[in-house]
């Protein structure tokens, strides 16, 4: 085995980002030195990328189950939930940090690919896409050169593949100028019978791999983002995939054809660590092994090494079991959508001690002999809980006291409104949402009709006629995180959930995708701990529980540090009855508009104090759960009853900013009264959380006044929408929807030019 190569080192090891005791520990598994191609596969099947070994001690915290969950978490390629009516819906987050930092179009076109991938190899069928984009200062060329190729490869890749991107998130800090974060999420429907499992088993049955030939791109890329971005990293370029969108459809109505015929024992996506990680996880899953020959792989380049076969990341690729004697029909479906499909082996007996062994041959050679359980999460892979410690900076930021900094007068609050309105991270994204297709598929429902998420009509597989639909949204302000973790990692999953009620929808599930630095820093382990279990106790109280997701350490740099813990939730709703759909925008003149929830003195870590006042020292601002609950449990109330005409919920820029949002679209104005027991710039510009702003016909204010009464929600009567155009505060006139859009409109699309 390997006979002619020199037998790696610990320093081997350490190069390949194994730590000394892990290649003991590898030598104690097999009873023996490892090859270098066993070494290379245990050294990315240990990576953070794939076991989560830094971070799985804490992710079992999180709550995994419900009636309507389908799937145990981590367990299949993607999470899915049950939606009623024999339909489930598939959904995931996965991030391609690094390799966006490097080559951000095939970064972001290949974690567009990646996580449909895991959609559609669950049988279900993508129907929408989100991303989640972070960025560093945006005045520097590298960081629009960024923005630019990532939103061009999300583009170009979901536009040709043909699913719909249909909203989103974009956030610009300095801490995010060597480290970018690009999370991407995919949502599909499958008939709940009909779902495909990532599993292996049934000795004898052969092993396919389907779709496009192995190459030597994305070589060692689970190890790549699993350690710091730095200046040699511009060195491991071959560690970025490449895709093909095209290939990608054919893949996809091949693999859906083949799961119908039903002769599919297990099936899964080849992502991080390529063929190694799908034989690995699906032989341990199904408690097999596998016999695979690699001179078999269809390759694009000749005389391939073992491991460059074995640890290619090569784009658009799955393996495939099926059931023996049916190699002549999936074989058929291939040919038929002229793509490699090619049989590498077969399925092998449990071995003795228990679990699979996975037997490798080149030439005809034993070039590794690796048991499957020992290299996977929840199996033999390593976990670890590092050293945390609460960073200096938090007591600073607490001992934040608004009372320091002056209150604006009544002549500023123009000045603020245009620094906000016109700021990167509040502004129009339509530079962005204007390169990506909305509307392929037909399926869309907000597209004209702006919300705090998405509607995704469900069609069913058989007749295509639903009147369902899924509420998707992503969600994380990164500030309040790094401000205060685990009561930012509660604000974002409080607010993906109050976006998707304010939409018409109710809350299900959430998948996660945790950003966060390198693990071995205990102020970054300390961060990372904290938002788990903010995230936990929000999800429980929600209750949503978590299906799945990624983490993403080591988003960190010499130059610029740690970014921002940002933990990402991508969040599944449903919607019953399409009138139950509510948008943001203002009506009619003479609605009456009303501003639910708490309003406090707050103007911690909002953007008005971050931007405009220069102050970043400050904690997460208000959020207390018990309010925020009924909130949203008044919100949805309202719209089932028929009594809003719009809702919007309070998020980044506050109070003004959702007035001025839900104004622009229809060239509404409002006139509003502050509440002189607040400041004005908190009232304004504030971020408190749990405050929804909802206007109301005149004939159902009675009503709705009277309902608030008797929840004993704090709500106050803002006052009125306008047909004139004008945003009048205190009987001041601040500016104009005209104004308005002038700032808001094209100020991304002035600084990109």
């Amino acid at each position: 085995m390997d006979t002619l190569e020199a037998l790696p080192t610990v320093e081997t090891a350490r190069k390949l980002g194994l730590l000394p005791d892990e290649y003991d520990r590898i030598v104690q598994i097999l009873g023996r030195q490892p090859n270098f191609t066993e070494l290379s596969i245990f050294s990315v099947m240990w990576s953070e990328h794939c076991s989560y070994k830094n971070s799985i001690v804490w992710l079992k915290t999180l709550p995994r189950d419900s009636d309507r969950m389908l799937a145990k978490a981590g367990e299949e390629n993607a999470g899915l939930v049950d939606i009623g009516d024999g339909l489930a819906c598939s959904f995931k987050i996965e991030s391609h940090n690094h390799p966006s930092a490097l080559e951000p179009y095939q970064g972001a076109a290949t974690g567009v690919g990646g996580i449909n991938r895991d959609i559609f190899t669950m049988g279900a069928r993508p129907i929408a896409q989100l991303n989640s984009l972070r960025f560093g200062d945006l005045s520097l060329p590298k960081t629009r050169r960024l923005l630019r190729g990532v939103v061009k490869g999300i583009g170009d890749y979901g536009n040709a593949f043909g699913i719909p991107t249909v909203g989103g998130e974009l956030f610009f800090d300095e801490c995010y100028n060597t480290n970018p974060l690009v999370n991407a999420f995919s949502a599909g429907i499958v008939a709940a019978g009909k779902v495909a499992k990532a599993t292996s088993y049934g000795v004898g049955n052969p092993v396919f791999i389907v779709g496009s030939a192995t190459g030597k791109d994305g070589i060692h890329g689970a190890t790549f983002a699993s350690e710091d971005i730095s200046a040699a990293s511009t060195d491991k370029l071959p560690a970025v995939q490449v895709g093909d969108p095209f290939m990608e459809k054919l893949l996809l109505e091949a693999t859906l054809e083949i799961i119908a015929t039903g002769y599919v024992i297990g099936i899964q996506d080849m992502g991080a660590a390529g063929i190694i990680c799908s034989t690995s996880e699906m032989s341990a899953k199904g408690e097999h092994g596998m016999r695979i020959d690699l001179d078999l792989v269809p390759t694009r380049q000749p005389n391939m090494a073992p491991f460059e076969i074995l640890l290619s990341e090569s784009q658009e690729r799955m393996l495939v079991v099926i059931e023996k004697g049916k190699e002549h029909i999936i074989q058929g479906i291939f040919d038929k959508w002229d793509l490699n499909c090619a049989q590498i082996g077969e399925v092998t007996p449990p071995a003795p001690e228990g679990g699979g062994r996975l037997h490798f041959y080149r030439h005809g050679e034993l070039v590794a002999d690796v048991p499957a359980h020992d290299l996977v999460l929840g199996g033999g892979a390593p976990q670890y809980q590092r050293e945390y410690r609460e960073p200096a900076y938090i007591k600073e930021y607490e001992a934040f006291d608004a009372d320091d900094v002056d209150d604006i007068d009544t002549d500023e609050i123009r000045k603020v409104a245009e620094h906000l309105l016109s700021h990167p991270n509040i502004c129009s994204r339509r530079w962005v949402y204007e390169q990506y297709d909305s509307m392929v598929g037909t399926a869309n429902r907000s597209t004209n009709a702006p919300s705090d998420a998405a509607v995704v009509r469900v069609k069913t597989p058989e007749t295509g006629l639903s009147n369902k639909s899924i509420v998707i949204t992503v969600d994380c302000n990164s500030r309040y995180v790094n401000a205060s973790p685990r009561r930012g990692a509660m604000i974002a999953v409080a607010e993906a959930a109050r976006n998707i009620v304010c939409t018409g929808g109710e809350p299900l599930a959430v998948t996660n995708n945790l950003n966060f630095g390198n693990p071995y820093v205990p102020e970054v382990y300390w961060q990372f701990v904290e938002a788990v279990q903010g995230m936990g106790e929000a999800c429980r109280r929600f209750s949503t529980p978590v299906t799945g997701g990624n983490v993403s350490f080591y988003n960190q740099s010499s130059d610029d540090g740690p970014v921002f813990p940002t933990p990402t939730i991508g969040m599944l709703g449903l919607m019953e009855d399409p009138s139950n759909q509510m948008t943001l925008n203002f009506k009619n003149e003479g609605d009456v508009i009303f501003l639910i929830g708490p309003s406090t003195n707050d103007i911690a870590s909002s953007e008005y104090l971050y931007s405009y006042r220069g102050i970043k020292a400050a904690p997460a601002p208000y959020f207390e759960f018990d309010t925020e609950w009924r909130v949203q449990e008044a919100t949805k109330t309202m719209i089932r009853n028929g009594w809003l005409q719009s809702a919007h919920d309070v998020s980044d820029g506050g109070l003004f900013v959702a007035l001025a949002e839900s104004a622009m679209t229809g060239n509404k104005g409002f006139t509003i009264e502050t509440d002189d027991r607040h400041r004005t710039d908190a009232f304004l510009f504030g971020e408190g959380q749990s405050r929804v702003v909802v206007s109301v016909s005149a004939e159902q204010q009675q009503q709705v006044e009277a309902y608030l009464e008797d929840t004993i929600l704090p709500f106050v009567k803002l006052g009125l929408v306008t047909a004139t155009g004008e945003y009048i505060i205190d009987g001041n006139t601040v500016m104009t929807s005209a104004d308005a859009k002038g700032l808001y409109e094209p100020a991304l699309s002035t600084i990109m030019a």
